[in-house]
């Protein structure tokens, strides 16, 4: 287990995971804020392909694609052979690790990092999204510009905002892990901004809501795309594709995104139809260590534990990892 005091090593992290910075890559990203935030910079910055969406019910990838060999942005992968990163907290006792664990050995998760568990750790759990992680990690080849716009979707996504004031100890503590506090670097453009009072950020958020709300008709939820039902069923598809209204209202987010980063919305780099579609079974159990190592010895293909009483997990029934 990694020493949780010490900060981030950026340059053994990626030479043991030399894949992150690599250009060309085709990747699937969850279908919310981060995950199409984590599309659109990979996108710019490495040429990245977002290739598909997955949800944990529902995968959902450009056709004739072997999905083991996607890079997964926003989504642990619990599979050897699979790339991903996250920032889940996926490991209940660090002290009683399962006997499949190396199969984390390709993936990039932000508390597995600090050899963080939900046992000891939870309270001090990573309090930020994806897209600072990867960030951060890109931020070490190449300087990451920021327009004073960017800040307001950065600080929004995953309600990074709100942890920010909640918890500002545990945020103040990453951030150091992070190396946030060093000049000139990304996050410190970020997270140090002189830019945003408190009045301005308010402004500057209600302004974002109000946007998030036009693409949605007034109503919340313009910043994911909704891919399946609460009882894992496809919605927002027309055959092998997603639906007009549901690829224009994305489009309209990642266009919005655009404006405020910088970040162009690449459109060769995007796909929204031909897809072939996977299903897979979503449970939710109380987080125990009898029923983890239960659960772990089913060997599900992701997992998160979301709160205290929480542990959603996603298995493979058909094996088409």
């Amino acid at each position: 287990m990694p020493d949780e005091n010490q900060n981030l090593d950026y340059q053994k992290l990626i030479k043991d995971q030399p894949w992150i910075v690599q250009q060309n890559q085709a990747c699937i990203v969850s279908p919310d804020s981060d995950g199409l935030l984590c599309g659109l910079f990979m996108s710019n910055y490495l040429n990245w392909e977002i290739s598909g969406f997955y949800d944990g019910k529902i995968l959902v990838i450009k056709k004739n694609i072997k999905p083991s060999t996607c890079v997964y942005l926003d989504i642990e992968i619990f599979r050897k052979e699979v790339k991903s990163v996250g920032h889940h907290m996926i490991l209940y006792n660090k002290k009683c690790l399962p006997t499949n664990w190396t199969n984390l050995k390709n993936c990039i998760s932000a508390n597995n990092l600090r050899g963080f568990d939900m046992k000891n750790n939870f309270p001090a759990k990573y309090p930020l999204g994806t897209i600072h992680l990867l960030f951060a990690i890109i931020g070490q080849i190449e300087k990451i510009n920021l327009p004073i716009d960017s800040l307001c979707p950065l600080l929004y996504t995953d309600g990074t905002f709100k942890n920010l004031f909640n918890y500002p100890d545990n945020c103040l503590d990453w951030l150091d892990f992070l190396g946030a506090k060093i000049d000139k670097t990304s996050l410190n453009d970020l997270f140090y901004s002189e830019h945003y009072t408190i009045s301005r950020l308010m402004i500057a958020l209600n302004n974002l809501f109000f946007e998030l709300k036009k693409i949605n008709n007034g109503k919340r939820g313009g910043d994911k795309i909704k891919i399946s039902d609460k009882n894992g069923n496809l919605i927002n598809f027309d055959g092998s594709q997603f639906d007009q209204e549901t690829q224009e209202k994305a489009k309209l987010f990642l266009t919005l995104l655009e404006q405020k980063t910088g970040w162009k919305y690449l459109k060769t780099n995007w796909h929204w139809e031909l897809f072939d579609i996977y299903r897979f079974q979503k449970g939710i159990i109380k987080p125990s260590q009898g029923r983890y190592n239960d659960l772990m010895s089913k060997n599900p293909l992701s997992l998160a534990m979301t709160s205290g009483n929480t542990l959603e997990y996603t298995l493979d029934k058909e094996n088409i990892f």
